[in-house]
């Protein structure tokens, strides 16, 4: 699917220009994403938020599916990051028997539980971790699952190496890793899981810098059972607390980069 743009240009009045995305980059236009912190929401707060915002620009597209698509009512693209209070999701893919806790035991560790839409198993998002949620409008980036998946691990990796630490993929399982040494095994820093909508995309991936590991005891994290695959963050790998603003912040000039986009910092929500 592609979708044709409508550009109006200063060429002359009567100029008009018909442009797919690529076409738009070979004349300098960029995509917009608009950047905003969420904080002190719940995660049922946090979901219905970008769940509304997913819809938003999914009746955007369709309907100017049916019109001509001008420069000027381009695609609102969006990047949330929030860190959320203790909570287990499980995805549509998981099974319920890999959280080890029963309903009593999350309540008296105030640890909420959901099951959501995104793809994937079961996972934690609690502080000290990245939750990053990209609204995006495929059509015009790439319309390629792979791609996406791909360039959402391109940003964490990108972000570590600035720490000296080299991170990877595995094949057959999303996220990004840290290879195994003689005294570690394979180590996931990084989770993925997303959802969409005709091509426009929902939740996204826990990046863990000062997450407090503990909480993976409670389950199976990702559904992995393999004895060579762990969990780690960076406080682990670094052996010291990261600054969480700068963090974001690296993470952030990443994502242009990868997405070639340019990011407008929004107010925080709170």
């Amino acid at each position: 699917m592609c979708i044709i743009m409508i550009l109006k240009q200063s060429f002359s009045n009567d100029s008009i220009y018909c442009s797919t995305f690529a076409q738009q980059k070979s004349i300098g236009l960029i995509n917009k994403v608009f950047f905003e912190e969420i904080k002190n929401m719940t995660y049922q707060e946090v979901w219905d938020y970008q769940s509304s915002t997913q819809a938003a620009l999914v009746n955007h597209k369709r309907y100017y599916s049916g019109h001509e698509r001008i420069l000027e009512t381009n695609s609102v693209h969006r990047l949330f990051f929030c860190e959320h209070s203790p909570v287990y999701t499980l995805g549509k893919s998981g099974s319920e028997d890999h959280l080890l806790l029963n309903k009593s035991q999350l309540q008296d560790q105030k640890i909420e539980y959901f099951k959501i839409n995104r793809g994937g198993d079961i996972t934690y998002h609690g502080p000290g971790q990245i939750t990053g949620y990209p609204i995006l409008d495929l059509a015009d980036f790439k319309e390629d699952v792979r791609w996406y998946i791909d360039s959402l691990e391109q940003v964490i990796i990108d972000t570590i190496a600035h720490y000296g630490i080299l991170g990877t993929r595995i094949n057959g399982y999303t996220g990004v890793w840290l290879k195994s040494t003689n005294s570690l095994p394979n180590r996931k820093i990084c989770a993925l899981g997303v959802h969409m909508s005709r091509w426009v995309t929902l939740h996204g991936f826990a990046f863990n810098v000062n997450t407090d590991l503990s909480y993976f005891e409670n389950i199976i994290p990702c559904g992995i059972v393999d004895d060579d695959k762990a969990v780690t963050s960076l406080q682990s790998e670094l052996g010291m607390t990261l600054e969480m603003p700068f963090i974001k912040s690296l993470m952030k000039s990443n994502f242009e980069k990868i997405f070639n986009v340019e990011i407008y910092n929004n107010e925080p929500i709170k």
